[in-house]
């Protein structure tokens, strides 16, 4: 037990001045220096911490502080993604959707969006919804879109909860429901 407390004193301790490091670039980027913050958390993503790969990946994808590079913006995501952080779950979906940085793959897209929409990533949940409604990456399934869309939209999501109204008003994915719908469409206005 002893050896634990001092594993876990010790961890702490490491922990510590990384954490520092990851607030300092946070904070450099919030200031728009971008240069800063790379140069402060591109040590902790080589060294495996998923924030700061996922933080990695977005400064190539957006082009902060780099020159913008897909490819080189995917492979810090995946790293990210592959440690299940949600938010990078879910852009390396939408790099699939789009062909950004890899071939466009719908399907390896949905795969990306549910395990993010399993998390309870809203947007997560949209996109997964909106790939079974245009049969993308999945077979064609209304029911199962309106169920994905529904938990987005239920999470205040206004694009979900525009998505939702629309379906009740066409009846896509159950009964049409012109009151539901209405419901829905005042929601995300």
């Amino acid at each position: 037990m002893k050896n634990l407390f001092v594993v876990v004193i010790l961890l702490g301790w490491f922990a510590a001045p990384a954490r520092a490091d990851y607030e300092a670039g946070m904070a450099a980027h919030d200031r728009g220096d971008y240069a800063t913050a790379i140069r402060e958390v591109r040590p902790l993503a080589e060294k495996g911490d998923a924030m700061s790969q996922f933080y990695m990946g977005l400064t190539y994808h957006n082009g902060l502080g780099v020159s913008q590079d897909y490819k080189e913006a995917v492979r810090w995501i995946r790293l990210a993604a592959e440690q299940g952080i949600a938010e990078a779950q879910y852009l390396l979906g939408t790099t699939y959707t789009h062909g950004q940085g890899v071939a466009q793959d719908y399907q390896e897209a949905v795969r990306w969006y549910r395990l993010a929409a399993k998390q309870g990533l809203a947007k997560a949940q949209l996109h997964l919804g909106l790939m079974y409604d245009g049969g993308n990456g999945v077979a064609e399934d209304t029911k199962e879109a309106q169920r994905w869309i529904r938990s987005a939209a239920e999470q205040g999501d206004a694009e979900a909860e525009h998505m939702l109204g629309m379906m009740y008003d066409l009846g896509k994915g159950g009964i049409q429901d012109s009151k539901e719908g209405a419901r829905w469409t005042r929601l995300a206005a």
